[in-house]
């Protein structure tokens, strides 16, 4: 088992080839448990129940849940197994049975989880048989959109989604169920996530091009992102040049749902250089909730540095054939350095914060860029 750091308080877990993310904490499976005490031990009074747990996953439940509980009980266990690697399978076997006489007892099944049900219909039916006075089913975890029986569960902790989770007893091929909370399976499995920076001149643009076809990433230009959605009067593209035409800025959120659009377009990619965006903390922690939602991450700020009197020739040779006013002007084109520096410097401490941030040197060929620019991601 791998343990990754990730972005704030979050961390990203690696299960033989699988990735999860952070999805119950601890405290929250306390919190379900002490309920389902509560209500059970309500419920039955001074009745003395026998708790029987599904092994293997409900080995950490059944331990918490009657060391919890306020009143006398018996404890024991059935081995029951239904799963192989991510999915239930049709096939239940039962591993461990019952060793004691359970006739006219009130008998509660203390589960991990329920998803389809097949599990539960080989208990109800092993209990059948039994002739026990009530049988009751408590579940701490449970998934409405997969079950797929009619059986009453009369105890659930937590619903969840109809996706594959690990932990607190839950296993992945074995592995996982000693971690004291639930980790959720990444649909993303692994991407290469780049915001690419670079001063005026620096030559992003041409390294973009090298580096998308060598690592197969998208590229998403904000620029041309812009231009495409204004051109071909997108809802989004409309709404932006409502603002650009008061000559007002266009919100973060416009820009972020057209990123959100890039990104929906090219959910097979490897991962995206992102060019162009972001310019403020604020889009910079707004980007990371975008990729956040897609089960992926921005692995690295990469930041093109070459020295100012090299862009300024770089720029001003690049004006004579270029036709950009912009590019013809040296006050313009020290104007627009400055201002490049006044914001990655902002977007330099956030991505440093979080160990993202990689500064390459600029200056050299093509080729040497390239290879100094891989070197990098190589290493993420």
């Amino acid at each position: 088992m791998i343990i990754f750091a990730a972005q704030n308080k979050f961390r990203v877990i690696k299960l033989h080839d699988k990735y999860f993310k952070p999805f119950i904490s601890a405290v929250q499976i306390e919190k379900a448990i002490d309920r389902l005490v509560e209500e059970i031990s309500t419920d039955l009074g001074d009745e003395i129940p026998v708790f029987v747990g599904i092994l293997n996953g409900s080995f950490m439940l059944t331990s918490d849940f009657v060391k919890k509980y306020p009143k006398p009980c018996e404890v024991t266990f059935i081995k029951l197994a239904s799963y192989e690697g991510l999915k239930s399978s049709e096939d239940i076997q039962r591993l461990i049975g019952l060793t004691q006489d359970l006739t006219e007892r009130t008998v509660i099944i203390l589960e991990d989880i329920i998803d389809t049900g097949k599990t539960l219909a080989e208990v109800h039916r092993i209990f059948k048989n039994e002739k026990v006075k009530t049988l009751k089913i408590a579940t701490l975890f449970y998934k409405p959109e997969a079950y797929k029986k009619d059986f009453k569960l009369h105890y659930v902790g937590i619903e969840i989604p109809d996706k594959f989770i690990v932990g607190y007893g839950l296993d992945y091929n074995n592995l996982g169920r000693d971690l004291p909370e639930v980790y959720q399976i990444k649909e993303t499995q692994h991407m290469t996530n780049l915001v690419l920076f670079g001063p005026p001149g620096a030559g992003k643009g041409t390294q973009a091009e090298f580096l998308k076809g060598k690592y197969n990433l998208v590229h998403i230009s904000t620029g041309d992102v812009f231009r495409y959605n204004i051109k071909n009067e997108t809802a989004l593209g409309m709404l932006a040049k409502s603002y650009i035409d008061k000559g007002e800025l266009v919100p973060d959120q416009v820009t972020i749902d057209m990123l959100n659009a890039e990104v929906e377009k090219n959910t097979d990619a490897n991962g995206f250089i992102f060019d162009g965006f972001p310019r403020t903390n604020a889009q910079a922690k707004a980007l990371d909730e975008l990729m956040d939602s897609k089960d992926s991450a921005i692995n690295a700020m990469i930041a093109l540095e070459v020295d100012d009197e090299v862009l300024v020739k770089r720029l001003l040779e690049r004006g004579k054939t270029s036709g950009r006013a912009d590019d013809a002007n040296e006050s313009i084109i020290r104007n627009r350095i400055k201002e490049y520096y006044n914001k990655t410097a902002i977007l330099k401490d956030y991505y440093s914060a979080q160990s993202k941030y990689y500064g390459v040197d600029g200056v050299g060929s093509i080729e040497d860029i390239t290879v100094r620019l891989s070197k990098v991601i190589d290493s993420l």
